[in-house]
């Protein structure tokens, strides 16, 4: 590979001669070979945002002339593009103010920006870092790219995923089963109501979510280095932000403390603990499904969910449930991102967090594994799911747990000593229960109604 020398206020260094970047990003790419993780194409994209915004709004204040901004403008838009993505390859795990990622899209963009002048240079510090600081520009861009994540990928796919639970929550609302507590049979429910409840987990865990954007929409640039807002210009930080708004369409705001914005990472530790939220919950019902698709001669088998590949190298025609067993590995991958961003959150040290990157990184990759793997588990499971109603069947009618109604007409014991009968024996309540005189036939007939015992109340 080629090479050109480049200096820094440390000294010269190799930095490769195709690369736009320069020493001190190329110092940050030496000194951090510590794994394949780099900031997402959300993030980088903020930073873009960031930067252009922040050079027009230069201009027009009077602080960077016309030329110079417009050029900064365009390589900026270049970066939330994506077209110099290979110029971001810095691993996340570096300083934890996130400065050499800032650093690299300053000479990034500077240097690109010299490329569209027709005559001049542009600074990275002087002009694509003017009235900034990496202190605050990155976790400007954690709370940008974190909510455009969240309102373009994550919420409509979980909308998509409810609104299909609730799709099949209708298709099987006449689909008697038994119902399980402590995975012991109970009283009956309907398949519906089973899909109702996790619709309703994944709304929930939506709006929860929803909940974390307004506090993440505050930005803390115009603080610069410590909160103080030194070296920006008065105005600077409200006008920048004010345009990124206006580009996005998304209601960002100036932070209305900046210590507290700098200091401390609670609004990205409250999204994070919102899509762990939502994590569980995806589990919970990921893996009820595939119980409730077990077997399918010997498990549960009141659903079928769909075949989508050979499940054993060794057993024919075996068929796992693969989305289920996904989504539940997706659902644990993001609860240990959330146990670092916690950890990373409460390691901020007086003016500044110094665990940005990581917690930037994580809250991104959460985003973005909830949003893909909701999508896939509804297309390739939920919408595909049918119920198996005369096993649904089978299994209510011989399950002794509906004594249950009966109570209010032989009462807790009686009730009692006729399930363990029945279970024991094999036979039926309502045999047991007629046998031993405690109720007549057209009594247990309105009682025993099994669809009827879905609905709660006295029979």
């Amino acid at each position: 590979m080629e090479h050109r020398i480049e200096k820094d206020s440390m000294g010269e260094v190799k930095v490769p001669a195709d690369a736009l970047y320069g020493a001190s990003t190329q110092r940050a790419v030496d000194n951090f070979p510590i794994s394949q993780h780099r900031f997402s194409r959300r993030f980088i994209w903020a930073l873009g945002l960031q930067k252009g915004s922040a050079a027009t709004v230069a201009a027009d204040m009077g602080f960077k002339a016309a030329d110079v901004a417009g050029a900064i403008r365009k390589a900026a838009d270049e970066v939330m593009d994506g077209s110099l993505d290979d110029q971001f390859g810095l691993d996340i795990f570096q300083t934890g103010s996130g400065t050499s990622t800032n650093t690299n899209a300053n000479e990034v963009i500077a240097a690109r920006a010299s490329q569209l002048l027709a005559d001049g240079s542009v600074h990275p510090n002087d002009d694509v870092n003017f009235g900034q600081s990496s202190n605050d520009v990155i976790p400007t861009a954690m709370h940008v790219s974190s909510v455009a994540s969240i309102r373009e990928d994550l919420l409509p796919t979980l909308d998509a995923l409810a609104e299909s639970l609730e799709a099949k929550a209708e298709e099987f609302a006449d689909v008697v089963k038994s119902g399980r507590t402590h995975l012991m049979d109970a009283t009956p429910v309907t398949l519906g109501q089973e899909f109702g409840g996790y619709a309703v987990q994944v709304r929930n865990g939506a709006e929860r979510v929803s909940k974390a954007l307004p506090e993440l929409e505050e930005l803390a640039l115009g603080g610069t280095a410590v909160g103080t807002g030194i070296n920006a210009p008065d105005g600077f930080a409200e006008a920048v932000i004010a345009l990124m708004a206006e580009r996005t369409g998304f209601p960002y705001r100036e932070a209305a403390d900046h210590f507290e914005a700098q200091g401390a990472k609670d609004a990205v530790v409250m999204a994070s603990g919102a899509l762990r939220t939502v994590a569980i919950s995806l589990f919970k019902i990921a893996n009820d499904i595939r119980f409730l698709g077990s077997g399918p001669t010997s498990g549960i088998s009141e659903i079928k969910i769909p075949s989508l590949q050979p499940g054993s190298s060794i057993m024919p025609g075996k068929v796992n449930p693969v989305m289920s067993e996904m989504l539940m590995q997706v659902a644990a991958q993001v609860i240990g991102n959330d146990t670092a961003v916690a950890w990373g959150g409460a390691n901020g040290n007086f003016e500044l967090n110094v665990m940005m990157p990581m917690m930037a990184h994580n809250l991104l990759e959460s985003v973005s594994l909830l949003a893909n793997a909701s999508n896939v588990f509804r297309e390739r499971c939920i919408d595909g799911i049918e119920a198996n109603e005369a096993r649904a069947r089978e299994l209510v009618e011989r399950n002794a747990i509906i004594v249950t109604a009966l109570n209010p007409h032989i009462g807790y014991d009686n009730g009692a000593r006729i399930a363990k009968e029945a279970v024991a024996t094999g036979r039926s309540v309502r045999e047991l229960v007629l046998e031993a005189g405690l109720m007549s036939e057209e009594e247990l007939d309105d009682a025993l109604d099994i669809k009827k015992m879905t609905e709660g109340g006295v029979r």
